[in-house]
């Protein structure tokens, strides 16, 4: 390039890049991200000097687009991506190597490479930021919805118990009372009814936040032995195998015994429900150097992709009306946050679900 034209034809072209590429960033759809990728790349293509043999690629993210005839033999100009100051990608436009050498790029479209990468970067940073703003709305508005959700819920769970009481109170008065073995029947039915009722007040109240917790120093493998020793009638009737997988007999940690129970208790029938016939259920817990962790395996179908945020939002159930009240992974879950702790599920492998407690360990 010698002559002032061609130079000034050169920087025509570069400055019509940064508009347009300055244009596509500005009209970007943070939903369909990739179609303005391509078509940054398409304008950089139009910006150098051998634009009929220039081709161009850009990676950044899981995003990855590039010209039609672009290969990664090509002699390059290459530019890095930075998102919030850490390399997440990169832009390189080149030429033929049968054709063209390095020497053949302008000084220039270096520093067009280099300012192009940066708004990509820009770009890429402020969708960050809007998933991350839009993440976080969402957890608001979830803990604005079970705010009010457990003020009405308390309030519900203190009118039950009252008259619940009464029901099972007089029932029994009357059980002690008649002799007729059909009437006894229906009113130890109703008593059934009733203290399956209870509980779930009980769970409700949970829930709510309504049951103090009194923290102590626990030994944890008896509480999990005493869950699994009361369950052994139900891995009974499914002829379950129940494998405990134990460091050590002693590990402590501080915690509510009763809530402590209710999440191990909860958990593992949850495994029993969905297991399969002759299935295996593993409780395993190992204590590491901050935590406590306890995986429970099942060999069910596994929760769906489309249901696994939703497992623990209360009164959510896949199992039949009358079977579940939607509230044992919520209570479960709260319980959990409650002693700073944490739940977590994924897949097993081939088939099934675990799920991961962690506890923090006892200072």
């Amino acid at each position: 390039m010698t002559t002032a034209e061609e130079k000034l034809k050169e920087r025509v072209k570069e400055l019509t890049c940064l508009y347009e590429v300055t244009s596509i960033i500005v009209n970007s759809d943070y939903d369909q991200l990739e179609t303005s990728l391509e078509a940054i790349v398409y304008c950089l293509k139009r910006a150098w000097q051998f634009e009929t043999v220039t081709e161009a690629f850009l990676k950044v993210g899981d995003y990855q687009v590039h010209t039609d005839d672009f290969t990664h033999d090509m002699v390059m100009l290459v530019s890095k991506i930075k998102v919030f100051n850490k390399i997440e990608g990169e832009i390189l436009v080149g030429y033929p190597s049968s054709t063209h050498t390095p020497s053949d790029f302008l000084e220039e479209e270096q520093t067009l490479l280099n300012n192009v990468a940066l708004d990509v970067g820009n770009l890429i940073e402020r969708k960050q930021i809007r998933d991350s703003e839009a993440i976080t709305r969402r957890q608001m508005e979830r803990r604005d919805r079970l705010h009010i959700l457990g003020e009405i819920t308390a309030g519900i769970a203190h009118e039950l118990n009252t008259p619940l009481a009464n029901i099972l109170g007089f029932a029994e008065l009357l059980k002690d009372k008649i002799t007729d073995k059909e009437t006894v029947r229906d009113l130890e039915k109703i008593m059934d009814s009733a203290i399956f009722s209870r509980e779930i007040v009980k769970k409700l109240m949970f829930f709510a936040c309504e049951m103090p917790q009194e923290m102590k120093k626990v030994q944890f493998i008896p509480i999990v032995t005493n869950v699994i020793k009361l369950l052994e009638p139900s891995l009974r009737s499914k002829n379950l195998k129940m494998i405990k997988a134990f460091d050590t007999e002693k590990i402590a940690l501080k915690a509510d015994t009763v809530q402590l129970t209710q999440v191990l208790f909860n958990l593992i029938m949850n495994a029993i429900y969905y297991s399969p016939e002759l299935g295996t259920i593993t409780v395993g817990i190992v204590e590491t150097d901050n935590h406590i962790s306890i995986k429970i395996l099942d060999e069910g179908n596994g929760i769906p992709t489309e249901l696994e945020d939703k497992v623990f939002e209360p009164f959510f159930t896949t199992k039949p009306i009358g079977e579940g009240s939607g509230l044992g992974l919520s209570v479960v879950h709260g319980i959990i946050t409650s002693h700073k702790g944490k739940l977590e599920h994924k897949p097993n492998t081939p088939k099934g679900t675990i799920f991961t407690v962690d506890f923090p360990k006892l200072n």
